[in-house]
């Protein structure tokens, strides 16, 4: 079985026109994606690259919107020629931005402001506050002071959209403490709260006395997963550990008296007690040893897939069951769509004209599996962005970066319908961005100047204020 025959854009947009589609609305976002598709893959769409940009401090992308100087500036993507949405006020090294996420309105829920129906950024702030942001105009709509006893340093979905945990740096002591052999029992703390409206569920203490010599630990899907030097990997049931060990359930914004101490729970300078402390080991319901604590759970019934703890195995993965950790073996070879799979082999060859491929992520709307493949020729890369059919493996479209591609930079490359967007951290802290966006005008002339010119806007817009390109 082939790939099916490509769909007429034409004769879609007229069918749509016509009404000729389901009232549902999810029939016709499908089918608004598929046009876009063909768009997309057609031999006479080009992506132009329309704008770039640098920075001093890391850039960051999310859903049509670029942040620079650690998420104080945004700029849409959007448009062929940057716009600016907002710019919030300066702001001291000891306030700024450490991490964020972007929240978007839950489908069927009444909230309780107008305002809370409209994309949110929640960020984590150097002085320890949660602030909610507005996506569109950066304006603070709630803050939250978290606690004065750790610093709290990363922002994650336990469930997406419903549920963050917040992490703190790892607690190393004092260099006295540790020339005198003295070791912190407490590792980190994770702050978990619901979103929108914000409610605290707890905040919970990584204690070596209880897990052992503990290096990491996270929560996603309401599993408090806990690592170890050895590879080792642990799972806990974080519901059960709140039941069992939570001292006193707190409320954001009511009065509070812990420890001899008189405050409102969210609020500085009292901020959120440690609520969550465990005194014995909590129920273990699951655990594996895996290469560099690498460990991804799914499917049905239950698989989990490991790389062996051995250095040599590095690059294998073994599929095991998780009812009774046996081996998957005697996989199927062919998909359901026809595509035969095939195993891997090792190839003996250093050549860096070879191409590599450096980055492989799926467009689920349209999709779509973007593969960056780089080629080293003399001291300089080139890479391209190639689209494939999910479904067959074939190769639909191949899209030229114009930037050279230095392998040992760190890079991100985003495909989000008709945007392709490079972002590449350079030596000494340096970022770069650069602006793909799909042209469907195969007779429109290439002009040399006009990425410059761009670039020349988009710094005026960053520097507007006259100070130099960190935003």
């Amino acid at each position: 079985m082939g790939p099916a025959q490509k769909p007429n854009v034409c004769r879609q947009l007229s069918r749509r026109a016509l009404g000729f589609f389901s009232r549902d609305a999810g029939v016709v976002q499908r089918t608004n994606l598929g046009i876009l598709r063909a768009l997309v893959c057609q031999e006479s769409t080009k992506f132009k690259n329309v704008w770039t940009t640098h920075s001093k401090s890391p850039i960051a992308y999310e859903r049509g919107r670029i942040y620079f100087d650690n998420y104080r500036c945004c700029v849409s993507s959007v448009a062929s020629e940057p716009r600016k949405l907002y710019e919030m006020p300066k702001c001291s090294k000891s306030e700024k931005i450490e991490d964020a996420l972007l929240w978007e309105c839950p489908v069927g829920e009444i909230l309780p402001n107008p305002s809370d129906y409209k994309s949110s950024l929640i960020a984590l702030t150097a002085h320890n506050w949660l602030f909610r942001i507005s996506a569109t105009t950066g304006k603070v709509l709630e803050k939250i002071y978290l606690a004065s006893y750790c610093k709290f340093r990363y922002l994650s979905w336990d469930t997406p959209q419903e549920v963050i945990a917040v992490k703190s740096a790892q607690n190393k002591g004092s260099v006295l403490a540790r020339q005198a052999g003295i070791q912190q029992p407490v590792l980190l703390y994770l702050a978990v709260f619901h979103v929108l409206p914000f409610s605290l569920i707890g905040i919970l203490e990584i204690n070596k006395k209880i897990f052992g010599n503990v290096t990491d630990a996270t929560l996603s899907h309401g599993i408090l997963i806990v690592m170890y030097s050895s590879g080792l990997v642990r799972l806990y049931s974080f519901q059960a550990i709140t039941e069992q060990f939570m001292q006193q359930k707190l409320d954001l914004g009511c009065a509070c008296r812990w420890g001899g101490t008189a405050g409102t729970v969210g609020e500085a300078p009292f901020g959120i007690p440690c609520n969550i402390k465990i005194t014995d080991t909590p129920p273990l319901l699951f655990e594996v040893s895996s290469l560099e604590n690498a460990f991804q759970i799914g499917g049905h019934p239950w698989h989990y897939i490991i790389t062996p703890n051995k250095k040599k195995q590095k690059g294998v993965f073994h599929i095991c069951a998780l009812k009774d950790n046996s081996l998957n073996e005697n996989l199927p070879t062919v998909t359901a769509s026809g595509r035969v799979v095939k195993r891997t082999f090792n190839l003996l060859d250093d050549d860096p004209e070879q191409e590599t491929f450096k980055i492989v992520d799926y467009e689920d709307e349209l999709g779509l599996l973007s593969v960056v493949a780089v080629t080293q020729i003399d001291a300089e890369g080139k890479a391209h962005l190639d689209f494939h059919c999910n479904e067959y493996g074939t190769l639909l479209k191949s899209i030229p970066l114009v930037e050279s591609w230095d392998v040992t930079y760190s890079h991100e490359v985003y495909f989000d319908r008709d945007l392709v967007l490079h972002i590449e951290q350079k030596p000494s802290r340096v970022f770069s961005c650069y602006v793909y966006q799909m042209v469907c005008d195969p007779g429109e002339e290439e002009t040399t100047n006009r990425s410059c010119e761009k670039e020349t806007n988009l710094n005026i817009i960053l520097n507007s204020d006259n100070h130099s390109s960190d935003c």
